[in-house]
């Protein structure tokens, strides 16, 4: 009996909502607009201090120092002897080509020939099975680990 109660209850609000006279809407909703646009009305001396504060940015933008010239990098005394491009000799040259070439590009280079020619092996990635050009690199080792393989390739650069 209860929840009948309560239905009957928001029914009954409705009607009497529904009953009020259209001048007593028209006012009621009236009332909002005017709050609104009080609020959106600023006296004038807020419009004059939010109208300032922008030109102060602007002129502080425009007060910036001039930017400086870029100055040339210089390497790493360090790193200029790592990546100093070295001249392979015949043997390594069959695989990445006769001209000079930093280390780093020897060895993207023979990875690139290694990957090319499925060299590498299927059940331990880590190992790299070698051809005949590899073969002379790698001293007449059949397989080597791809961790020595930068030492391999060094004794055959000048």
């Amino acid at each position: 009996m209860a929840k009948k109660k309560a239905a009957k209850k928001p029914a009954a609000k409705k009607k009497a909502a529904a009953k009020k006279p259209p001048a007593e809407k028209k006012a009621a909703a009236k009332k909002p607009v005017a709050k609104k646009k009080a609020a959106a009305e600023k006296p004038p001396a807020e419009k004059k201090a939010a109208a300032k504060k922008p030109v102060a940015k602007k002129k502080a933008a425009a007060e910036k120092p001039p930017v400086k010239k870029k100055i040339k990098r210089k390497p790493n005394p360090s790193l200029s002897a790592f990546m100093r491009p070295l001249q392979p000799n015949a043997i390594l040259g069959a695989v990445v080509g006769n001209k000079p070439l930093p280390r780093t590009q020897v060895t993207k280079k023979i990875w690139d020939y290694i990957k090319k020619n499925n060299l590498q092996d299927t059940q331990n990635k880590r190992m790299i099975n070698a051809d005949d050009k590899l073969k002379a690199i790698f001293d007449g080792q059949k397989q080597v680990s791809m961790f020595a393989l930068p030492k391999l390739v060094n004794k055959h650069m000048k």
